[in-house]
């Protein structure tokens, strides 16, 4: 059973976790990680927060982290949301690919890349979806061929929808090292430096214009072996361990929702005359503060067991539906409170604090996209959950 009170222990962390942020975090909003000034700026903060061994608390000591357990993780996230610090440009190699790392890597990798990753030094991009795979990861078609000598890997095809590729200076993906394989067999995991020869990348945009994914193309790219994660055809396994830190419970901490909840309840109070015109608006209010605080409290129990030695199974799918799900339906919200200055951008002089509504609004159109589109989440549930027939 969870034991739902916090230790002294926890108490201490969460104070000395919020003195360092009170001192540290920025007095203006960094500007947006899809500008090179703002990826720049966010760059600068992971290696601010890294000279305080803030980067990820999980992570053992001598790597610069805390030797943090996941309660106190979560109790980091608490205050680092309260606080309003600015967002994780690094999220996908601190929260994916870093706890992968220290499940697959070797010693040599681990001592060569996560300092790196915790500092900011380099970004990471997600390699993972393909044209005509998708969130089907098992469809992917880019190959990578061991060359004769055996020292590197030659690697053809075409990523998309790589979320910070843009200024990254790593990706992480799966490659077909078995050219006559099929679906999740012949897979494995390779990390390649965006700065080999043979790489192009090229901005997509995102609804607001800014250049938030890339798509990347490798035309016979000379990646080191040493650059595999796991052994060769072990891609799956090692991708589908990052696949449930990334749905179920790194990547998106309760305490993002919770703060969006709480300031949901806020714009309410401030709108009440307007937005209670529609008696739907208060209910619908009061269910999604509700639902942040489930997904709290769903949370803790998982870190509760993962402490414990349980493992996320395919119940990370359900997490991801969830959350995604729920964020959208909290800016429907605002958009209802709203009203007509739902459209305002958030540099709009007449926006007065309510035009970061219309971002959030728009980012949470791509929750049940990334992350394994929620419709894939779905079927995982059917099959591995409830054991339905794949057809």
């Amino acid at each position: 059973m969870m034991d739902l009170n916090f230790t002294a222990e926890h108490d201490a962390f969460r104070q000395e976790v919020r003195a360092w942020l009170a001192a540290n975090v920025p007095a203006e909003p960094l500007k947006t990680y899809d500008t090179a000034e703002g990826f720049q700026q966010h760059r600068e903060w992971e290696a601010k927060m890294n000279e305080g061994r803030w980067g990820m608390v999980t992570w053992p000591s001598e790597l610069g982290g805390r030797d943090a357990d996941l309660i106190q993780w979560l109790i980091f996230e608490e205050e680092y949301f309260r606080a309003k610090a600015p967002s994780r440009v690094n999220q996908n190699g601190i929260f994916l690919l870093g706890p992968t790392l220290m499940e697959y890597g070797t010693d040599e990798q681990k001592a060569e890349i996560l300092p790196k990753m915790a500092d900011g030094t380099e970004v990471w991009a997600q390699g993972w979806s393909e044209p005509g795979a998708g969130s089907d990861m098992a469809a992917v078609r880019a190959k990578a061929e061991l060359s004769d000598c055996g020292d590197y890997y030659i690697v053809n095809g075409q990523k998309t929808w790589s979320t910070r590729a843009v200024w990254a200076d790593q990706c992480f993906g799966m490659f077909r090292t078995d050219p006559e394989s099929k679906r999740h067999k012949g897979l494995t995991f390779i990390l390649v430096p965006l700065d080999l020869e043979g790489i192009t990348v090229n901005p997509i945009p995102q609804l607001d214009g800014l250049p938030g994914f890339a798509e990347i193309f490798f035309d016979n790219v000379k990646v080191p072996v040493n650059r595999r994660l796991g052994d060769e055809g072990q891609g799956w396994e090692v991708a589908m361990a990052t696949a449930g830190f990334e749905r179920g419970l790194m990547l998106r901490s309760p305490a993002r929702f919770q703060q969006t909840a709480k300031r949901l309840v806020e714009l309410y109070k401030e709108n009440q005359a307007s937005a209670d015109r529609d008696p739907a608006i208060r209910d619908a209010v009061v269910k999604a503060y509700m639902a942040a605080e489930s997904y709290c409290l769903t949370t803790f129990e998982t870190a509760c067991r993962l402490i414990k030695g349980g493992k996320i199974g395919a119940e990370s799918s359900t997490n991801k539906i969830f959350w995604s799900e729920l964020d959208q339906t909290m800016h429907e919200v605002a958009m209802d409170i709203l009203a007509a200055r739902a459209e305002l951008e958030p540099f709009a002089p007449q926006a007065k604090g309510v035009g970061s509504w219309l971002d959030g609004f728009l980012f949470a159109q791509s929750g049940p996209i990334y992350a394994g589109t929620n419709e894939i989440q779905r079927n995982i549930i059917a099959e591995r959950m409830l054991g339905m027939p794949r057809k």
